[in-house]
């Protein structure tokens, strides 16, 4: 098997399901509420919300990056790396859930375009290959799966609203 293919696999186990370290990101976000995502049940933390769009932002920095475009520096502007949800209603969440979503369709798509041989190349801006790229968005989106896993429990509530 190619490795491009065993990468998107990962990518996609990470956020649909049939991870092996237990539920995957859009699981841990199935039965979240608008009111929920929103809530800050710790105060210093960030929300649920915030942390699905920092972790969209992050996917699409990595699709653009496999595109030809530049990583954004490290020291990248509060709003790019941290959105903030403009409207916190029902509709926007699934909005937001939906990007995400779809966001992670879309560079699976773009890793399937590459070649095995593409992987070892250096991403522009950084000093690490794509591999290694693909490999941390991958970590990077289960290290805040389990941040969202927590703020949902310390909510004490939850329940069903984006199909």
């Amino acid at each position: 098997m190619r490795e491009v293919i065993r990468i998107g696999s990962q990518l996609k186990r990470a956020f649909e399901g049939e991870a092996w370290h237990g539920p995957a990101l859009l699981e841990i976000l199935s039965d979240v509420s608008a009111e929920v995502a929103a809530s800050r049940p710790l105060p210093a933390a960030h929300s649920i919300w915030e942390i699905v769009l920092h972790i969209a932002a992050w996917q699409n920095f990595a699709r653009l990056t496999l595109e030809g475009e530049s990583m954004p520096p490290s020291n990248l502007e509060p709003e790019a790396n941290w959105p903030q949800a403009k409207d916190t209603s029902e509709a926007a969440w699934c909005d937001a859930v939906s990007s995400l979503r779809g966001g992670n369709q879309q560079l699976r798509e773009a890793l399937r375009r590459l070649s095995d041989e593409d992987l070892e190349n250096i991403v522009a801006g950084r000093e690490y290959s794509v591999y290694f790229l693909l490999h941390g968005i991958i970590q990077h989106s289960l290290y805040h799966a389990g941040q969202i896993a927590l703020l949902k429990k310390a909510t004490g509530q939850s329940q069903a609203v984006c199909a």
